[in-house]
């Protein structure tokens, strides 16, 4: 059976070890990081099954952390706070966490929300699976293909990519940086030009070649794929 791999993001030296400790005792695979933006950066990568967040952090603080977090990935989020004030818990469902721990805690009960969290994940996935779809338009996650209203559509491994990105974030702005990012990697050498580019060329192959208007523009901030009008174009 494939082990699951967990990042925290905490600063107390003391509570982050323990927790690494009784987690890896459990037989998952533990990573630890102390400040917000070393945090932010690995769980960007995908890599992780299980992300447990601080939320007072050192150079970000766990709430910003969740918020760009969620702008490219849906990786389940635990927070984790010394306060227990409603405001805070509300912020931190509010931007996407799936689940709120307030410390002092038991390990036992942070291993049933852990794995509390990962039926839900299974539950969602089973719904989902690999088809992301808008309107008429499908996307095969597993077998990279895409189609509209049964039709292919032949895309390159960079439009396939920016594509998946977009839909899996339908009705989310997403910033020219965070789609350079995601699809391209940190160390592209380039500008956010290319997305520009490569958003043309998505849409000279669907929503010019069906009539129909999918990606939006959403300026001086960055794009969006809508479900509101992925249905035909009257002419």
């Amino acid at each position: 059976m494939d082990r699951k791999r967990l990042l925290i993001i905490e600063d107390e030296t003391k509570i982050a070890r323990f927790m690494q400790l009784e987690l890896e005792h459990e037989g998952y695979l533990v990573d630890l990081e102390t400040n917000g933006r070393a945090g932010l950066e690995k769980s960007l990568s995908g890599e992780y099954d299980l992300i447990l967040l601080d939320v007072m952090l050192p150079t970000l603080n766990g709430m910003e952390v969740l918020r760009r977090l969620r702008q490219t990935v849906s990786t389940p989020v635990i927070m984790l706070t010394a306060k227990d004030g409603i405001t805070d818990k509300v912020m931190g469902l509010d931007l996407g966490a799936d689940d709120y721990i307030t410390k002092p805690f038991a390990i036992e009960e942070l291993l049933a929300r852990i794995r509390a969290a990962f039926r839900h994940k299974r539950i969602v996935a089973s719904e989902t699976g690999s088809l992301l779809r808008l309107g008429k338009l499908r996307l095969d996650m597993q077998k990279y293909t895409v189609t509209y209203d049964s039709a292919a559509i032949e895309l390159t491994k960079t439009e396939f990519d920016l594509l998946k990105c977009l839909l899996l974030n339908k009705g989310i702005v997403l910033s020219r940086d965070t789609l350079l990012e995601k699809v391209w990697g940190y160390d592209y050498p380039g500008d956010t030009n290319i997305v520009d580019v490569y958003i043309r060329y998505l849409r000279s192959k669907i929503d010019d070649r069906y009539n129909i208007k999918i990606i939006h523009t959403v300026r001086g901030v960055g794009y969006q794929v809508k479900d509101a009008e992925a249905d035909q174009v009257s002419v």
